[in-house]
């Protein structure tokens, strides 16, 4: 599962790169803006708030200041903030996903422990 979340991780830095150069030439902030948004909004609603609290926070203090920047017409500004954010609350959301999965697991493996038990006293009983 680590490695899953590292390659995660790695894919969300690697799209944000593409995003910066991409957007290098034409500079829209607003449109960059909406993409963290939606990016912290998801994290939010995946649980983050409980698993990644220091990387939401962190996505919407910059998030925060990327709307500030951009009232202020500072756009190159506003565009690497909105990016940060977006892989803040992307990292957040993996964190949340992480959990989630493994505490699914540790459920699983609780589940199968049960059927064990279960089936080594029927077998014992047949006897």
């Amino acid at each position: 599962m680590h490695t899953r979340y590292l390659k995660l991780t790695g894919a969300a830095i690697a799209l944000n790169v593409i995003v910066t150069a991409a957007y290098a030439s034409n500079p829209v902030p607003d449109e960059t803006i909406a993409v963290a948004k939606a990016a912290v909004q998801r994290a939010e609603q995946s649980g983050a708030p409980q698993a990644a609290p220091v990387e939401l926070a962190a996505a919407r203090d910059k998030l925060a200041r990327a709307e500030k920047a951009n009232a202020d017409h500072r756009a190159k500004p506003a565009i690497a903030l909105a990016n940060q954010a977006n892989i803040d609350a992307q990292v957040a959301e993996a964190t949340a996903q992480k959990e989630r999965a493994a505490k699914a697991a540790a459920e699983f493996d609780a589940s199968m422990a049960t059927l064990r038990q279960e089936s080594n006293r029927n077998s014992t009983s047949n006897q």
